[in-house]
């Protein structure tokens, strides 16, 4: 076999956003600064919804459910933030979409950073992922490497290394 590949993808894994939920509001329930308040997260398919007192316990909630993400390898950049709008009840609430896949413009972004590094690899948009293949493994890591230190606004991982 004389090339190589992988794929590049952005995928959640919903389970372990599912477990940082829990383990976000396990903590709120037991902090005292939010002893009686109305906070709570939902997890609904692609979605986190926040409800709180005010626009400050919104952002203390989302900073452990960050922290809780981190943790358990869940991409916090893949999160997608609403406006904070104003719910029942004197509460706020935010909308956090769960981008899942590559959309196209990045996908593009991502091709153009591959064909400017002048190395001899190929890059094909399949769907929401791309496929990387080269002669050189070498090569297909120097690109891993490169498209971790690019600034893009998703996390990428890199699959199906052959």
């Amino acid at each position: 076999m004389s090339d190589y590949s992988f794929d590049i993808v952005s995928k959640v894994d919903l389970q372990e956003l599912s477990n940082a939920v829990v383990q976000a509001e396990r903590e709120i329930a037991t902090r005292f600064d939010f002893k009686g308040s109305k906070t709570q997260i939902t997890l609904d398919k692609d979605e986190l919804t926040i409800v709180s007192d005010d626009d400050y316990k919104l952002n203390s909630v989302i900073d452990i459910l960050l922290g809780k993400m981190v943790k358990r390898n869940v991409p916090t950049k893949n999160l997608d933030y609403g406006k904070i709008e104003g719910a029942s009840g004197g509460t706020v609430r935010q909308k956090i979409k769960i981008r899942q896949g590559i959309e196209q413009d990045i996908s593009k972004k991502i091709n153009t950073i591959i064909k400017d590094s002048k190395l001899k690899v190929k890059s094909q948009i399949q769907g929401d992922q791309l496929r990387v293949t080269g002669k050189s493994k070498d090569d297909l890591q120097a690109i891993m490497h490169l498209l971790r230190n690019a600034k893009l606004e998703l996390d990428l991982q890199f699959t199906n290394f052959r």
